[in-house]
């Protein structure tokens, strides 16, 4: 698709990260039309984010472009996604995380995807040609957005093409701003963010170093956490070119780093003296916030733009692809008629209680980086050395182990105050950081299960609602259940399972889940009436009796 199609956009997507791409693939998954404004003059210029959780995969095999991101990792995902801590590179071995993340290719009875190591402009890149290629989607690039105005109908934006200088006017149903930290459409609905500010300064150095790879003693791995007094810091690969990052971890606010200071900065840290290519140095703050709010009338935000918190865990991008999941669903299904205004309002309601919980877990992660462990004599030679360093190693081990086996803040987020999710009165189980069990308890993810042809359970639920049946249904339900759907107006699949493996997890005959894979009810009896369809699409009451109305 090319910036110069004419379809006319039903939604306007101001960003085009991660976050906004997200959002573009979801709208044009469910044939949305519309438009991906980005200020540069292409996606993917900072290297950011380098960890594509098992939950965002899952995402990805939803689109069809899971094996596409696969392809396009440059370390290969059978690359180890093991993190060590050393004291240096060429020094000795502290502790090291296997598998961190949940990387490994091999198939997992708890996710239907591997999370993967990848570069974030290699995955924007990825997402970008995928938006693309779906009828509908529209990206321009060098498009800055300058206001909008909104009534109860239509948003029009004011927009400016920055290369040729030409202003252009958008008029489309819902203005989203993706468009990160410095959100100017968060300014514009008059959103505020709350919380901690200036939680760190850091600088992130990526160069080049031929042999830097072979030079030292730890194996293979994603990231090397670096434990010493003069330079504690994070070093890893990060492409195909012998391109890494660099990163200090203990920084005064007024360093800065000359491309010569850098290069001293690693041979420092890393103990290796090799020719380094500084291609890029920046710093950035670390923050813990959360907006205000995320919407007004026809306006949203996403990502970035209405929550920042460290990256360690790697959980920024995760929030920002699920973030517009949420919405891109619910925007579509609203536009579609099969979506009532409840829908929309229960987006800030789920996603703000899951960016809480994140956003804890990542200034968690944060309060313990590689300085803390520094300890005098800790890269002393001999048996004292030696038994000084299983001391440490044992403390990293026990406090680093929410960071890189996070697969409980990965899977086991749920929506559990949302007016679109029925409760049947169980407790889901216990949120623990490390550790996932798989519930069907209505607002959590529906549990995956694999099935004897090799495929996942998810690979069968339809696009919209899907219901899924385990157990026999009383006579009348065949008849009953077609009539249902066309009466309430919501899209459901029905899919029958009696494989063991699945109805362990679906303990109940009926699961009803929704299109981003959550379940929104379940129970052992099918209702006769619409109410339960009508309450999981957003509709309010009213609303249900002018549609009975109508259809009688």
């Amino acid at each position: 698709m090319t910036q110069s199609q004419s379809v006319t956009p039903r939604v306007l997507i101001v960003g085009a990260g991660p976050a906004g791409l997200a959002l573009a693939i979801e709208l044009g998954y469910r044939n949305i039309p519309c438009l991906v404004l980005e200020r540069n003059a292409r996606v993917g210029y900072a290297p950011r984010a380098k960890t594509t959780h098992v939950r965002t995969r899952e995402h990805f095999r939803r689109w069809g472009i899971a094996d596409k991101l696969a392809a396009a990792s440059p370390l290969g995902v059978d690359y180890p996604s093991d993190v060590a801590f050393v004291t240096r590179l060429n020094g000795y071995a502290l502790a090291r995380f296997e598998n961190s993340f949940n990387c490994s290719p091999d198939k997992n009875p708890l996710y239907a995807e591997h999370a993967q190591w990848i570069p974030q402009y290699t995955l924007e890149e990825v997402m970008r040609k995928h938006a693309q290629s779906l009828p509908g989607v529209e990206i321009r690039f060098n498009c800055k957005h300058l206001s909008f105005e909104q009534s109860d109908k239509v948003v029009v934006s004011q927009v400016q093409d920055t290369v040729e200088e030409k202003p252009f006017t958008v008029e489309t149903d819902y203005l989203v701003g993706a468009d990160g930290s410095r959100s100017q459409i968060r300014g514009a609905i008059g959103a505020t963010m709350h919380g901690r500010r200036d939680l760190s300064r850091n600088y992130n150095i990526i160069f080049r170093a031929p042999g830097l790879a072979e030079a030292h003693p730890h194996g293979r791995c994603v990231m090397y956490w670096q434990v010493n007094p003069e330079m504690p810091s994070l070093i890893g690969p990060m492409d195909r070119d012998h391109r890494w990052f660099f990163m200090p971890t203990k920084l005064s606010p007024d360093t800065t780093f000359t491309d010569e200071q850098a290069v001293a900065a690693i041979r420092l840290a890393t103990g290796i003296d090799l020719p380094y290519e500084i291609l890029s140095s920046d710093d950035w703050v670390a923050n813990s916030l959360i907006a205000d709010k995320y919407r007004e009338g026809r306006v949203f935000l996403t990502g970035d733009a209405c929550h920042l918190h460290p990256p360690f865990g790697g959980f920024g991008m995760f929030l920002g692809v699920l973030d517009s999941i949420d919405l891109g669903w619910k925007l579509a299904a609203v536009l579609k008629g099969q979506g009532g205004p409840l829908l929309l309002d229960s987006y800030e309601t789920e996603r703000k209680t899951v960016h809480e919980d994140v956003v804890t877990e990542a200034v968690g992660n944060h309060q313990v980086l590689t300085d803390q462990f520094v300890t005098p004599g800790m890269e002393e030679a001999g048996e004292d050395g030696d038994r000084l360093r299983a001391r440490i190693g044992d403390q990293i081990k026990t406090l680093k182990a929410p960071e890189f086996r996070s697969l409980g803040v990965v899977l086991g987020y749920r929506y559990e105050q949302s007016g679109i999710i029925v409760s049947d009165g169980t407790v889901p189980p216990p949120k623990e950081s490390t550790s996932y069990i798989p519930s069907s308890c209505p607002g959590c993810r529906a549990p995956h299960a694999w099935l004897e042809d090799g495929s996942a359970l998810y690979d069968h639920f339809g696009r919209d609602f899907t219901l899924l049946v385990t157990g026999d249904t009383d006579p009348g339900f065949d008849a009953r259940f077609p009539r249902q759907i066309e009466e309430a107006g919501v899209p459901v699949k029905l899919v029958s399972m009696n494989q063991a493996v699945v109805a362990a997890l679906y303990p109940t005959r009926f699961t009803l889940i929704r299109p981003d894979q959550h379940v929104a009810w379940r129970g052992d009896v099918w209702p006769d009436e619409i109410g339960l369809l009508r309450q999981v699409a957003g509709f309010s009451q009213a609303q249900q009796m002018h549609k009975a109305v109508t259809a009688s």
